[in-house]
């Protein structure tokens, strides 16, 4: 039994196949999404340690940067029988503590100015994923997958702005545009990606290690976006105060 099952055997109150019992989807993916929401769980808890440590340790974004994406290529590379599961779950827990000291400084920006928006933006993201992921497992399957081609090219489009932006300018315009635009598009990545994972898991690939760093990667975008928005409106609501009373 992994640390998972364990889990799960200590928080039997809760049960995912009430709240998917009005679905279509199998008794066996409903325990699959059970296992792959409780290591969901797990890994926002390491990225809190790896943004606490970031505060202290100066590890600016690049180390961490590096290191998430070695975990991440390890842990893709790694097999997935039974006797190499301590081993992806270590490579798994590296994956969220290195994004969380990816956020070091960013939140050490927040501390700083506006502490008050780190629990409103977590908060927040947490609904948006929580009502999104429940859309998407409530809906008929494979109702959202189209999404993908879509998703995918605006991606592609947002990546050829930035390039563009360094040679013909308007960096300003295309850092708003990936802020408010990629929060849709990660969005629209919590319903595709939901959908995905059921699918895979009725046809029978329930590597929920997989699937939660896939769905952790997705929350992680939508929470960085919303912190950045929330700490510009902070901002630009200090800056008129200001104004206001110098006029005075």
């Amino acid at each position: 039994m992994d640390y998972v099952d364990r889990l799960r055997g200590r928080t039997q109150n809760f049960h995912l196949n009430n709240v998917l019992k009005f679905t279509d989807i199998s008794p066996s993916v409903q325990n699959h999404l059970g296992k792959v929401y409780l290591t969901l769980t797990a890994l926002l808890v390491v990225s809190a340690v790896g943004v606490s440590t970031a505060q202290v340790l100066p590890l600016g974004t690049w180390v961490p940067a590096i290191g998430f994406m070695a975990c991440m290529m390890l842990l893709l590379n790694t097999s997935t029988q039974s006797s190499k599961l301590n081993k992806r779950y270590g490579l798994l827990a590296g994956c969220a503590l290195f994004q969380g000291a990816t956020l070091g400084p960013l939140v050490k920006i927040v501390l700083a100015t506006h502490p008050g928006i780190l629990v409103t933006a977590f908060l927040g993201t947490s609904t948006i994923f929580a009502c999104f992921s429940a859309a998407a497992l409530l809906s008929r399957r494979r109702s959202w997958l189209y999404l993908g081609g879509a998703l995918s090219s605006a991606m592609t489009v947002l990546l050829l702005m930035r390039l563009g932006s360094y040679f013909l300018g308007g960096r300003a315009f295309v850092f708003q545009a990936e802020l408010y635009v990629g929060l849709l598009i990660f969005i629209g990545y919590v319903l595709f990606d939901t959908q995905v994972i059921v699918e895979k898991a009725e046809h029978g690939d329930t590597d929920h290690i997989k699937h939660a760093l896939d769905l952790f990667v997705d929350f992680v975008a939508i929470f960085v976006r919303i912190l950045v928005i929330m700490l510009q409106n902070a901002e630009r609501k200090e800056e008129r105060r200001d104004s206001r009373k110098n006029r005075r």
